[in-house]
């Protein structure tokens, strides 16, 4: 498959194969989503004369949270990768290989096409042959092993605030939809959108549905989505650090620069959108832990997220 680096902030229009992602991974998110629970929720009042954000009970608007570095610290692709390793699903020079990678993403701490491609590449001839449902369970053990402490707790709370107003909450990401799910549901969101890896009869077969879900993909996947759920992405947030992801965050009407890379800061305050950047705290709580726990930990961080929606730097 061809590097990824033709990708830029611009505006491009999507390639077949960017449209063939992003409808993949919607099909499969509506597939895995957690049951919306939606319920009619009084209107928040409105404070310093704007509008109340998340809007309560606006079943029609719905959140999008990238992962690498918005949600969580780092890449799931790399943590896979690691947990992967350590159950003998390659040999040391790969490890050293997903390292690498992994470290030039914290220094760098943005996405690098070609990296992340590389990566994603590694991971495909790692799983091929394997059992989709091998890898889902062994998913779930290394999301506690080497994910669940590395969840950013000012953007869990974000998200929190658009459940708590009976909205969905998608994560979009270019990792395998798989992973996606699993982190998806431990954080109890509604589902993912994520990479969509082929398979046949429940085995990788090593190749992928499209391309990877990244940059015009996300943005795809968003759209289909929002039309197959009947949602007005002029009423939709959503939320990243990339300025790979600026597609999908002009789709909607409110668009979050979180942890922003240096494009994205200087787009997001060319146009006035929102800035939040957690990263001064990362070493403060630990979120994301299995099965409902650490949810009333949450209650107060989610109220000052809401508070913090309505204000811009």
């Amino acid at each position: 498959m061809a590097a990824l680096g033709w990708l830029t902030p611009r505006r491009r229009p999507a390639t077949a194969r960017s449209v063939l992602a992003g409808e993949a991974a919607a099909e499969a998110a509506r597939k895995s989503a957690l049951p919306s629970g939606a319920e009619e929720l009084p209107a928040l009042p409105e404070e310093n004369g704007e509008p109340p954000f998340p809007v309560a009970g606006d079943t029609r608007a719905a959140a999008f949270f990238d992962l690498d570095n918005t949600v969580m610290q780092g890449a799931a692709i790399f943590h896979f990768g690691r947990g992967l390793y350590k159950r003998k699903f390659f040999e040391r020079r790969e490890l050293t290989r997903f390292a690498w990678q992994q470290a030039w993403f914290r220094l760098a701490g943005v996405e690098d096409p070609e990296h992340m491609q590389d990566a994603r590449d590694s991971a495909l001839s790692i799983v091929k042959g394997h059992r989709v449902s091998e890898l889902m369970s062994i998913g779930e053990e290394i999301y506690d092993e080497y994910m669940a402490d590395r969840i950013w707790p000012g953007t869990r709370a974000l998200a929190q605030a658009h459940l708590d107003a009976g909205q969905r909450v998608w994560l979009v990401t270019a990792a395998p939809v798989e992973t996606a799910t699993i982190i998806a549901r431990r954080l109890g969101l509604t589902g993912a959108l994520g990479t969509v890896a082929e398979s046949v009869d429940g085995v990788y077969t090593g190749r992928l549905v499209g391309e990877p879900l990244h940059g015009p993909a996300k943005a795809e996947a968003v759209r289909a989505l929002a039309s197959a759920e009947g949602l007005d992405l002029e009423r939709c947030a959503a939320y990243s650090d990339s300025h790979n992801d600026i597609p999908m965050l002009s789709l909607v009407g409110h668009p979050y620069a979180i942890n922003p890379d240096a494009k994205l800061r200087k787009h997001a305050r060319a146009l006035d959108w929102r800035l939040r950047d957690y990263r001064t705290g990362r070493k403060a709580a630990k979120v994301g832990i299995p099965a409902a726990a650490g949810v009333g930990a949450l209650a107060g961080g989610t109220a000052a997220a809401v508070a913090l929606h309505r204000r811009r730097r």
